[in-house]
């Protein structure tokens, strides 16, 4: 059995009809990922047992492959796919990282962590479950939230809006950089790449004249 480093799991619904939804902004971190790592002759997929899309990747040169995952379940059983990997590749919560979309933070903003409750999050609590642990890191991708009265579950289950687009390629983009550096370098510097981010566009200031 191969010794991965990590396992990547970007969460989202599978099917064409979901494919650019917010709620599928992990499985965009996944698809990047691996186009920026050379495609699929450079990021094989894996058989592995199980509802997931499973590849073999190696985004840092000279560092060990990762397994990078899409779960296959629909988002609310994603600890079915993200646990069966984790216990088949004897991987710890601890080199588990989920990357998911999040209502609390405006779209362009990200936040990565290790830890902590999962605020509502379907995917989060079942990986929880399936994990036994909260202990795993989480890229957290900022969706916002609608406005108005609108509901959340349509909300996230609705394309991302056009004039968005620039701003998910910016934050897909910046995702890929702190994913690289939390390979090569760490945690922190990992943490202080991306808490750092904001691809929203700069308020003009009103004219004071």
């Amino acid at each position: 059995m191969k010794n991965y480093a990590m396992l990547i799991a970007g969460l989202g619904n599978p099917g064409p009809e979901y494919e650019l939804t917010r709620h599928n902004f992990g499985f965009l971190v996944i698809d990047r990922l691996i186009e920026r790592s050379g495609g699929p002759d450079r990021c094989p997929r894996i058989e592995v047992r199980g509802d997931c899309l499973t590849w073999e990747c190696q985004p840092v040169r000279n560092k060990p492959k990762v397994l990078l995952a899409q779960p296959q379940t629909y988002m609310n059983l994603s600890g079915i796919a993200v646990g069966k990997l984790a216990n088949k590749f004897e991987l710890p919560p601890e080199r588990i990282l989920v990357i998911h979309d999040d209502l609390d933070l405006e779209l362009g903003r990200m936040k990565l962590k290790k830890g902590g409750g999962d605020a509502g999050h379907n995917g989060i609590k079942s990986i929880v479950e399936h994990l036994g642990s909260a202990a795993f890191l989480r890229l957290r991708l900022g969706v916002g939230r609608p406005e108005g009265r609108g509901g959340t579950r349509d909300y996230v289950l609705d394309n991302f809006d056009s004039q968005d687009t620039e701003i998910v390629n910016e934050v897909l983009s910046s995702a890929i950089k702190g994913i690289n550096v939390l390979l090569r370098m760490g945690l922190q510097p990992a943490v202080q790449h991306i808490n750092s981010f904001d691809a929203r566009p700069k308020l003009e200031k009103p004219d004071e004249t």
